[in-house]
């Protein structure tokens, strides 16, 4: 299965056509959340990648929540599904998804998920899935321009716990493009630019 992947396109209206173009090439489309900016353009942004046709899978980011989100995707992407602590299968692989900044942002418009909420959300995610996140799991692929690490120790406990096929993240944009490995776990921070990626 061939996927093209991405996260935070942040209102970009040319790379969403680019990102539709590059979804042709693909068996299954993954967004990793914010595609708005603090809350504004979604439908703008959902509407540019609404001509992909190939069968998606998003995350809320932190800058959309997850009900307007789900609005947006219902009215405007028929091909697109929003996941938020729930799975979808696609010819024959599990998706699990879970949105919103984790942990907790500083910013008071974020739409964030604390460590105890995003563990009880990652208790169901099944075996062999391929797990899609809006953060990125402590200390894989979340360092900041300061050296911080601002991961989720939660993700981390999950992916550790049920050693998903692949995990892909954003949200921490000095750390777009990275990859890093937990256990079997092949985890990447994707950016907006798409990355393919194939699994089994």
């Amino acid at each position: 299965m061939r996927l093209l992947a991405f996260s935070d396109l942040h209102r970009d209206l040319a790379q969403a056509e680019t990102l539709t173009a590059m979804a042709t090439d693909a068996d299954v489309v993954i967004g990793a959340g914010d595609f708005a900016s603090v809350h504004q353009g979604l439908d703008e942004a959902i509407s540019a990648l609404a001509a992909i046709e190939t069968p998606t899978v998003l995350v809320p980011g932190n800058n959309e929540t997850h009900d307007a989100l789900t609005d947006s995707v219902e009215r405007l992407w028929p091909a697109a599904h929003v996941l938020h602590g729930d799975a979808l299968e696609i010819d024959g692989q599990v998706f699990f998804g879970l949105g919103a900044g984790i942990p907790t942002t500083p910013w008071d418009w974020s739409f964030d998920l604390d460590e105890t909420e995003a563990e009880a959300a990652l208790e169901d995610l099944p075996d062999d899935a391929v797990l899609v996140v809006h953060s990125p799991p402590k200390d894989h692929c979340d360092t900041t321009s300061e050296g911080l690490h601002l991961g989720s120790t939660a993700i981390l406990a999950a992916i550790e716990r049920q050693a998903p096929k692949l995990a892909v993240c954003g949200h921490i944009h000095e750390a777009w493009g990275q990859t890093s490995s937990i256990g079997d776990t092949e985890v990447i921070n994707l950016g907006p630019s798409g990355r393919y990626i194939e699994i089994d």
